[in-house]
């Protein structure tokens, strides 16, 4: 999936972009979506690094990234500037977005968009799917999506958190003949992962920046929505004043952290499930299991003897 434009690049001092990868204007984040950039034209093999933007918070997306390369073009890439995007500031991402942007035969980049529904659905479900699983699959997603494009991919770098030898040993028996390194930091020591870092960073960031709600009825409260983190005080605010005691909050929450399930039961109202046909469907499969005398002559005859088998 793809868009034409998107919430803008302000890079100061210079004219002003939109990011490509964000959702246009008056386009509301209702699903997971894909976006890639044009795709490199440079002999490879390529390098490819990958980082994500977003997993803490508790408001928006969380963004996987990928940038990638001519193994040949790796002593220009160390002199572009990409490094971990949070230690600089936007306008210097911003900046390094353009630069990931204009060499577009050598230099290539997409990102997976996860949206907060689907964040908290998958994490909800019973058996879940938690954020690692998660991420996961948005890293081999986004790895299938540039090798289906044609390009050779001999290297992969990848920022994680956690035991990075049993995810190395993961992605390289999906990939057999690609060498992976994962490694915590990876942003800070491979400029292609800094890259990554960089296109991941500006997306996330032009999500929430350019946020459309998608509920019809719902007035946003006039305060900033801050970095998203349960830890920010502006997000806190935002969560307090936003929190409605029937409905709960809009879909840019993610409603399977704590942050917002905690807020929700001591602010929220209350609910009973009622339903007045409980008692007899419990009456009828006792029968069916022969636990009341008077079995259902129904459940007997068709040889069902619990509740599971419907």
């Amino acid at each position: 999936m793809d868009f034409e434009r998107g919430p803008l690049d302000h890079t100061e001092g210079q004219s002003v972009l939109p990011v490509p990868s964000a959702p246009g204007p008056s386009t509301p984040l209702k699903s997971s979506y894909t976006y890639h950039s044009p795709t490199p034209t440079g002999e490879g093999p390529y390098i490819l690094g990958v980082d994500e933007a977003g997993r803490g918070p508790v408001l928006g997306p969380l963004v996987y990234g990928v940038a990638y390369c001519p193994v040949s073009y790796r002593d220009q890439l160390e002199e572009l500037g990409f490094a971990d995007s949070k230690t600089l500031t936007s306008e210097i991402r911003s900046g390094l977005l353009r630069t990931l942007r204009s060499d577009s035969d050598n230099l290539g980049w997409s990102v997976r968009v996860i949206s907060p529904q689907d964040i908290s659905s998958g994490m909800l479900r019973r058996p879940a799917t938690n954020l690692n699983r998660q991420s996961q699959e948005a890293t081999v997603m986004l790895i299938k999506d540039i090798l289906d494009k044609g390009i050779r991919l001999s290297e992969v770098y990848v920022d994680a958190l956690g035991t990075t030898s049993t995810y190395q040993a993961y992605l390289s028996s999906q990939f057999p003949h690609i060498e992976f390194t994962v490694e915590s930091k990876a942003d800070f020591k491979y400029k292609i992962v800094g890259a990554a870092s960089v296109a991941a960073k500006v997306t996330r960031d032009a999500c929430l920046e350019g946020w459309v709600f998608e509920e019809l009825e719902y007035q946003p409260p006039d305060v900033e929505l801050g970095s998203g983190y349960p830890s920010d005080p502006k997000t806190q605010y935002w969560l307090k004043t936003s929190l409605d005691p029937t409905f709960g909050f809009p879909k840019i929450a993610r409603f399977s952290w704590t942050t917002v399930k905690l807020l929700l039961e001591k602010e929220g109202h209350a609910v009973q499930w009622i339903d007045e046909g409980q008692a007899s469907l419990i009456k009828a499969f006792e029968s069916a299991q022969g636990l009341d005398k008077d079995r259902c002559g129904l459940t007997r005859e068709l040889g069902i003897r619990s509740i599971a088998a419907l």
